[in-house]
């Protein structure tokens, strides 16, 4: 093995085929949108084949970039919207190189300074890292970072259906019916995401008078009858199309995430809130919140601090809520 690679998949190859495998004929089940914050007017090739050449969480020019930024990705609908928004006012920066996966590939990367993507290596140097406090304090420690400060946050979990909610699914104790497949985080590769919906959906089963145990080993080994499936490495991606493939009924994630799902494909999705409405989540004290952080790499090079200060400015807390998640209370 490369001693670049970062890890990504915690599971064998024969299971993740068996998790992930999806007929039809090497083409991804969504038709996932374009994101990446470009400046307007140039005229540039791209490729990219749905479910065999795809890299949909690192977005912009590593070479043309004067700004890199290394990001947890469940929030990736507003950061390109700030980059965007960045972009358009400092175009001196040329490009922002971003990337918007789980914290510990970055973080591998951060160390190696490479990240090996498919068979295409990346060598890129952040001047930014985003994501929950833990891992920022874990480069304080190391001493590259100085210091980091929280953003934004999310606002709960939901549950994540297909349209129509044909299964019927209308809280907590449907997990527990018979014939329902669930969809969760890898609890190795995606361990911070795993633990926000496994410990929510382990409180709502106590608050609901459940076998909140016989719930934990369900969803920590998947049963007697397998009905719980795994992401394998970016569960933002793959848990959508778990549920649109068929392979999955049901799947909680921050509602941030469904928001965005049932915007980007309002024809193949929908979710039941769990507290408060569609509208206006009001997660109860079961829901477990993420706060995301932010902090300088180092000096920050010529645009961090900028862009730093741009993300707790007015403009991208605004982006923020509108994509679903609040400033941090």
């Amino acid at each position: 093995m490369n001693p670049h690679q970062a890890p990504h998949q915690a599971l064998g190859e024969a299971e993740l085929k068996e998790m992930t495998r999806v007929k039809t004929e090497n083409r991804s089940i969504l038709e996932w949108p374009q994101e990446a914050a470009r400046l307007p007017g140039r005229d540039e090739p791209s490729f990219g084949h749905a479910g065999g050449n795809l890299c949909l969480d690192f977005h912009g020019d590593p070479k043309r970039a004067r700004l890199v930024v290394f990001s947890d990705g469940n929030h990736h609908m507003a950061l390109e919207e700030c980059v965007s928004r960045f972009l358009d006012a400092n175009p001196e920066a040329q490009d922002v190189f971003y990337a918007t996966t789980p914290p510990a590939p970055l973080l591998a990367a951060l160390e190696k300074g490479v990240l090996h993507v498919g068979n295409l290596s990346i060598s890129a140097s952040p001047h930014i890292f985003i994501g929950p406090g833990e891992v920022l304090d874990r480069l304080v420690v190391r001493k590259l970072m100085e210091s980091h400060l929280a953003f934004a946050e999310s606002r709960g979990n939901v549950l994540l259906v297909r349209k129509g909610n044909p299964k019927g699914i209308g809280g907590i104790a449907d997990f527990m019916r018979d014939g329902i497949t669930i969809a969760i985080s890898n609890p190795e590769s995606e361990t911070a995401s795993f633990r926000v919906y496994a410990d929510t959906l382990v409180a709502l089963a106590e608050e609901a008078g459940l076998d909140s145990e016989a719930l934990k080993t369900r969803l920590s080994t998947g049963g007697e009858e397998n009905r719980v499936v795994f992401s394998a490495a970016i569960h933002h991606r793959e848990v959508p199309e778990l549920l649109a493939s068929g392979i999955a009924d049901v799947a909680m994630v921050y509602y941030h995430l469904a928001l965005r799902f049932t915007r980007i494909f309002p024809d193949v999705f929908d979710f039941v809130p769990l507290g408060g409405t569609r509208e206006e989540p009001k997660p109860g004290p079961a829901h477990r919140i993420t706060r995301y952080h932010i902090g300088l790499i180092g000096d920050g090079g010529d645009w961090g601090r900028g862009f730093a200060g741009f993300m707790t400015g007015d403009e991208a807390q605004g982006i923020y809520r509108s994509h679903g998640l609040r400033s941090p209370v």
